[in-house]
């Protein structure tokens, strides 16, 4: 049953009437309260609200903003979101926040599902146990580029947001940076080569300024150090022989040299605003040749560049703490090294891992063969167990029959080109 002709004081908007008729039409309601709302067919305001032959519908008041337009034609609740400062993505729905229906006792923790999975652009390295060795060179030099950019606006000098690491293939430079992230408490976000390039145009440049912005959201949020970390950019970014350059290389290289110059201010598509500024990120990249890369995102004031060549003296503490654990003395290391000159870091532990190798094959047979490998490691039961493997007891002879089998592959992809063999044409 509808009212007619009624309307409602004290800033509410007017009650039209659904039916001409009612029961009602020739009754006054007056309530004589204090502060209370009055409701009455004729009174002061007669009907204004009503709208009559095209007359524009009245305002919930004349000092409201609420139906305010500005110069775009935008009304207030749209300029209260563009202006607003908080553009904080790890931020979700939360207990507390929300209704219960939404988020209850009965899921026994938060529930904003999306929260868990944002936070995994960032890496924390609690799979790094054991005891090893960070090289002392490669140790300040990262620290100092990080604590450097932390204490960029207090101190009074320029400073660069990247840097860049580079060096001969297997050197250990990633793996040395994620020691020394784990040593100073650093929670990075870290990037790959083959995030560089994507089918569409402009996608890793704002990949790149997102995952920057998350790396942010870690220090201001979370209260932890962050890096940004490009692994192998060389590879993603890098000019070699007739490499056809792209856009998105192009975008990527133009990003950089905007987060170097402007580390502050970073917009992942959103409109620019006074107020939005971010934390200030180190950036670091690692590569094997950065003479390909792009000269002004390399020069002074923008990157600063350390070749990492570990010493023999390096090398030995490396390889001491890698075969530790096996029993081999450090004076055993140093006869291995010696024997095997001019080799990466990387060949000493592939030498080790070449060593599980009759191990494991004695192990295929204990377990049924190669036929039953497929139930034996898939598709057994939950409650049944891989059978136990029993690690090879490291010897001299051992690891110096497999360093002799390493290096003699590598002399015969050197030596045995089968690619002239089928390309006749081909130059050296």
């Amino acid at each position: 049953m509808a009212l007619a002709n009624i309307s409602l004081r004290f800033k509410f908007p007017p009650l039209q009437s659904s039916s001409p008729s009612s029961t009602f039409n020739n009754t006054s309601i007056s309530l004589r309260k204090p502060s209370s709302i009055s409701c009455s067919k004729g009174g002061d305001d007669g009907g204004k609200g009503a709208v009559d032959g095209g007359a524009k519908p009245r305002k919930l008041s004349e000092q409201s903003s609420w139906e305010v337009k500005d110069s775009e034609g935008k009304d207030y609740l749209y300029r209260l979101g563009a202006e607003s400062d908080n553009v904080n993505i790890a931020v979700g729905a939360r207990a507390g926040m929300i209704d219960d229906v939404f988020i209850g006792d009965f899921l026994g923790k938060d529930s904003d599902i999306v929260f868990d999975y944002r936070q995994k652009a960032t890496r924390s390295f609690e799979h790094l146990q054991g005891d090893y060795y960070i090289a002392p060179t490669f140790m300040d030099k990262v620290a100092v580029h990080i604590v450097k950019n932390y204490l960029a606006s207090s101190l009074n000098i320029k400073i660069p947001l990247i840097l860049g690491i580079w060096g001969g293939k297997g050197q250990g430079k990633t793996f040395q940076t994620e020691l020394i992230f784990k040593t100073m408490g650093v929670e990075p976000v870290i990037m790959s080569a083959g995030e560089l390039e994507s089918d569409r145009a402009g996608e890793p440049g704002k990949l790149i300024r997102d995952r920057y912005r998350t790396a942010s959201q870690v220090i201001q949020n979370q209260g932890k150090m962050s890096v940004l970390m490009i692994n192998d950019i060389d590879a993603g970014l890098g000019r070699f022989g007739e490499t056809q350059m792209t856009v998105n290389n192009q975008i990527v290289v133009g990003t950089l040299m905007n987060l170097a110059d402007n580390p502050t201010r970073v917009s992942i598509g959103q409109d620019w605003r006074e107020a939005d500024t971010v934390n200030r990120v180190p950036l670091i990249v690692t590569g094997n040749d950065f003479s390909k890369l792009y000269a002004p995102l390399i020069r002074e004031g923008r990157m600063e560049k350390f070749y990492w060549q570990p010493t023999r003296e390096d090398i030995v503490n490396i390889v001491s703490r890698m075969y530790e654990k096996d029993g081999i003395s450090r004076k055993e290391v140093v006869s291995i090294v010696d024997k095997f000159p001019n080799q990466a870091l990387d060949f000493y532990g592939a030498l080790r891992s070449r060593t599980y190798d009759r191990s494991i094959l004695k192990w295929v047979d204990e377990v049924g063969g190669i036929e039953a490998l497929e139930k034996t490691l898939l598709r057994r039961k939950k409650t049944q167990e891989i059978p136990k493997f029993i690690p090879p007891e490291q010897t001299m002879e051992a690891l110096l029959e497999s360093g002799y089998s390493l290096i003699n592959e590598q002399q015969l992809i050197n030596e045995t080109k089968l690619s002239k063999e089928y390309m006749k044409n081909i130059d050296d």
